[in-house]
């Protein structure tokens, strides 16, 4: 057996893919989706898919957004709430877990209501848009660890068998002592409209991206997919950022830079330069979203959609990264699931998912301000940030 099919071992046993998952789910697990637009419907689907849930509750701000979803997913009209107390509704009609995919703002209170009501938690991220957030989410995902509790995080790069592979293969030295470190996210922006009375119009379309206090801002919500993909290949979290930002899209109505350009700095002296615009430019590539691991012997690259490849004098690999964005949400629904069925409440991917949070908040507030600012320093300022909810619908 040669080094790679080892590796290839190792990482399916990691992944769980073992007897009992490819026999099915033995258990049904009564699921409430919280937050149905676009990305909460679509993976509303790929629980249900799965067979080991049942959509028992839909809730979303909109009522409308809230019939559609429940529509499409036989959830009776009693059991799709809407307005923003919605998720309390859901949280109390039976159900035992809940799928967290609001804009983030809400996030730190929908985690802690239901943890406290003793459900288990598959969250998106980012987990939080400001530090005080992110620490009420790791407050509630360690509560439900002591409480026997699942809490998942739901990043797809780490899941991808060819990311995997070749992280391994950087951990385990294939290209030497790595010295530098680029990650980057290319793409376009989203609606950016001008605003109304209330921020209602703010809460639909992905148009709370342009927000930094509803959706962390483009870096937050979005650079954060290669920023924590660096993160996990390291093993390590930087702990000082400087860069520069601007806002680059036509006719800005939100407060979200959308080009960023941040070094990232680690203990050691290890450096991570990321890029990114967010731009209606018409610039169209496959490879939108990775990172680039430079090594003294050799080089590695993981991404999000395009290919993950390492080259050496020693070897060479390279394999596509395939349909990450469903495969990787397939791959945690399932995971969320084995967890649950098993009483696995170790919960491995809060710890980064929390620090990378607050890894990005520290970039995105040191490119803004254009200084070099210290996770330490970040930490202790824990500024919140604050949103008007006047006139919004209870």
């Amino acid at each position: 057996m040669g080094r790679r099919d080892v590796l290839a071992g190792s990482l399916a046993a990691a992944a769980g893919l073992g007897a009992a998952r490819r026999q099915g789910p033995s258990r049904v697990i009564r699921l409430g989706v919280i937050g149905c637009g676009q990305r909460g419907s679509w993976i509303a689907g790929l629980f249900r898919r799965h067979g080991g849930y049942v959509v028992h509750a839909v809730a979303d701000y909109f009522e409308d957004v809230a019939d559609r979803c429940g529509e499409a997913l036989e959830v009776p009209k009693a059991r799709r709430f809407f307005g923003l107390d919605g998720y309390k509704r859901l949280i109390e009609s039976g159900v035992d877990a809940v799928a967290l995919e609001t804009p983030p703002y809400c996030f730190p209170l929908h985690a802690e209501t239901a943890v406290a009501a003793g459900l288990h938690v598959f969250m998106a991220k980012p987990v939080a848009v400001d530090v005080p957030g992110c620490k009420r989410v790791e407050a509630a995902a360690k509560k439900a660890s002591t409480s026997k509790l699942v809490f998942l995080v739901d990043y797809q790069m780490p899941t991808d068998p060819a990311n995997r592979r070749v992280v391994e293969m950087v951990r385990n030295g294939a290209i030497g002592r790595v010295v530098a470190v680029h990650s980057y996210y290319l793409a376009g922006s989203w609606p950016d409209p001008p605003k109304t009375a209330t921020i209602e119009d703010r809460l639909q379309k992905l148009i709370w991206v342009n927000d930094t206090a509803i959706g962390s801002g483009y870096h937050g919500n979005a650079c954060i997919h290669a920023v924590d993909a660096a993160m996990w290949a390291l093993g390590k979290t930087p702990s000082a950022a400087m860069g520069a930002s601007l806002i680059g899209r036509p006719d800005p109505h939100g407060d979200s830079h959308d080009v960023l350009s941040i070094t990232y700095e680690f203990d050691g002296g290890l450096i991570l330069n990321h890029r990114a615009k967010h731009l209606p430019d018409s610039f169209s590539t496959a490879d939108f979203c990775g990172c680039y691991l430079h090594g003294d012997k050799g080089y590695a690259w993981i991404s999000y959609s395009a290919k993950a490849q390492l080259v050496s004098p020693d070897e060479a690999v390279r394999e596509d990264v395939v349909n990450l964005y469903e495969a990787g949400a397939v791959r945690n629904i399932a995971a969320f699931h084995e967890a649950i069925a098993t009483g696995d409440t170790a919960n491995p991917t809060v710890r980064r998912a929390i620090d990378s949070a607050l890894v990005t908040i520290m970039g995105r507030e040191a490119a803004q301000r254009r200084t070099r600012l210290t996770l330490s320093e970040v930490l202790k300022q824990n500024r919140s940030l604050r949103l008007s909810l006047a006139g919004l619908r209870r």
